[in-house]
């Protein structure tokens, strides 16, 4: 049975990410209890307890009040800049010792709860280029914005830092683009697209082992020593990827998947509710992300991807590819091609 975490379960340590989120807001002159209201957070200002938890819920309400109360274009994109190594005392110092960003990319993937929760770092290399995409943990669309800002712009400044120069990276966002981007040009560089269909950041793949000036091999595998991950249980929506990701050729069903999830169709369509979000549309999203990949890298026509996705025939698949994306994949290809 496949193992999982929902949204209101108290896994984030407080005094981690939601102390990260308090303290910079609290540096900015707000009012500690505006920004604690509704988060199970001291609203006075003081620290957490040690060994205190807060639910995934409750970080997103403390990120949705620091968002509001600061009212500023730049506030996800310095969060992001003091975001990583995080405050988890061995994976900091995995980070930190890191043999190059390729490495540091491995630990983030490998241990996402601990690192980043509320976003899914996902790696893929191919064709001589990476692509760090990120996926939603906890259902926010109302943050995903402030949210991959943050994210992204963590990952470039920990590489940035690390690696002691700036990399090319490339940047996609699923979300039209702003009327105002110099926050966006400021953090994260020049290159960057909107108006796309995931959000992820795109590396020429040789930058990847380029060696990191202050590694050490053998304190970062001493940090990383004995510690497996296999006790961070995903979120049911990460975990729920995972799966459709590995059964997406053999269209998975509602029934087969709660099967595996050991749970009802009924309690698996309440579970996804609370993250705003249903069965089709997670399906959707999975198999959207492969048909990009395979026109991306694979340079597959809609016959190729139909047959891969198990659909009858191309035009069944063109309908269900604009459906899920808006789009035709005629249009997409010269999108991605442009």
């Amino acid at each position: 049975m496949i193992r999982y975490k929902l949204p209101d379960e108290a896994t984030i340590p407080a005094r981690g990410l939601p102390w990260h989120f308090l303290e910079y807001a609290l540096q900015r002159d707000a009012l500690p209890a505006a920004i604690a209201r509704g988060t199970g957070m001291p609203g006075d200002g003081s620290a957490p307890l040690p060994g205190a938890l807060v639910s995934p819920a409750q970080c997103l309400q403390l990120l949705t009040n620091a968002l509001r109360e600061l009212d500023s274009a730049d506030t996800s994109f310095m969060l992001g800049q003091q975001l990583l190594p995080g405050a988890d005392p061995a994976l900091s110092v995995a980070l930190r010792r890191a043999a190059s960003l390729e490495q540091a990319l491995e630990i983030l993937c490998r241990w996402p709860s601990r690192l980043l929760p509320l976003l899914r770092p996902r790696l893929h290399v191919a064709d001589g280029q990476a692509v760090l995409y990120w996926t939603d943990s906890h259902g926010a669309p109302g943050l995903r914005a402030a949210l991959v800002e943050m994210h992204m712009t963590a990952v470039v400044s920990l590489a940035r830092w690390l690696g002691g120069q700036r990399l090319p990276w490339r940047f996609c966002f699923n979300r039209a683009r702003p009327r105002h981007i110099e926050q966006h040009e400021v953090h994260l560089g020049g290159e960057l697209r909107f108006n796309c269909q995931l959000d992820a950041m795109l590396l020429d793949a040789g930058s990847l082992a380029q060696p990191w000036p202050d590694a050490g091999a053998g304190e970062c595998a001493a940090a990383l020593a004995g510690d497996s991950g296999s006790g961070d249980a995903p979120s049911l929506v990460d975990a729920l990827y995972d799966y459709l990701l590995a059964e997406v050729r053999c269209s998975p069903t509602l029934e087969g998947t709660s099967a595996a999830f050991g749970v009802s169709p009924a309690t698996l369509k309440r579970h996804l509710a609370r993250y705003g979000s249903h069965f089709v549309a997670e399906l959707d999203q999975v198999r959207s992300h492969v048909a990009l990949y395979l026109f991306q890298s694979r340079r597959a026509d809609n016959e190729a991807v139909a047959d891969y996705l198990g659909f009858h025939d191309a035009a069944n698949f063109r309908r269900s590819f604009k459906r899920w994306t808006g789009l035709t994949p005629a249009l997409l290809r010269a999108s991605l091609a442009g």
